[in-house]
């Protein structure tokens, strides 16, 4: 039976790669906030994929865009198999020392609230789904910390923390995940990390080469199929972070 799935920031990076490997024979609405040249192109390549594509446009850093997607998805069906909340962003690097009040409600708007409250809203969705599941994407971030990226990992701790708490509240009906990726070669790093930074990054890693959004698109499929677990968050880092 078909899934039908909601990918938000689906147009780059790793939620452009789940949309690819989860495509054969699912419904995927493809989110993205900007970039509706790099969604159109996710979308061709779901479709190419025996997949079908819906493109959904909405800036998710405010409660309007939220509600907005929201609505856009549940004229469409009534019923969704799978949520990931991939949409996400640094924003700005900032060091403690210079924290302003306004870049921490920008990057909880975006990071914290938007998944929060997008999950709250299409929980009923979900709970007509067949083996409903979401799955979250948080940080390695949130693990260890990061100069002037501090703000940033706390709010995907928060996340993580919000994916333990979905999980018990939603059980048995729904189950809850998450991945957290480390150092992953994508769009995002394009903006926030210099070339001298990824090659630190690099020479850190244990297995001494940074990831690809396929690593934690696959990471992300695993916790779509396997329907024992919940309640848990998949550190993909290539052993950057370990416990």
């Amino acid at each position: 039976m078909a899934k039908i799935m909601v990918i938000t920031g689906a147009s780059t990076g790793i939620g452009a790669e789940t949309a690819r490997l989860l495509a054969e024979g699912n419904r995927i609405f493809i989110h993205y906030n900007v970039s509706r040249e790099a969604a159109e192109q996710t979308a061709s390549e779901v479709q190419e994929r025996g997949g079908t594509a819906h493109l959904v446009q909405a800036d998710l850093s405010g409660e309007a865009g939220c509600n907005a997607l929201y609505s856009e998805v549940s004229v469409m069906t009534n019923r969704i198999d799978v949520l990931v909340n991939n949409a996400g962003g640094l924003v700005q690097r900032q060091g403690i020392r210079e924290l302003e009040w306004s870049l921490m409600e920008r990057v909880f708007a975006l990071n914290t609230f938007s998944t929060m409250l997008l999950s709250s809203l299409l929980v009923p969705l979900l709970e007509k789904g067949t083996d409903p599941c979401i799955v979250n994407t948080t940080s390695i971030a949130a693990r260890h910390g990061a100069p002037t990226a501090t703000l940033y990992g706390a709010a995907k701790g928060a996340i993580d923390s919000f994916t333990r708490g979905m999980a018990a509240e939603l059980a048995p009906a729904i189950r809850v995940n998450a991945v957290a990726p480390g150092v992953i070669d994508t769009p995002f790093h394009e903006r926030y990390s210099t070339p001298q930074r990824m090659k630190q990054f690099q020479e850190n890693t244990p297995l001494k080469r940074n990831g690809q959004a396929a690593d934690v698109a696959r990471a992300i499929q695993f916790l779509v199929e396997n329907n024992f677990i919940t309640g848990e968050t998949i550190d993909v880092n290539g052993g950057l972070f370990m416990r």
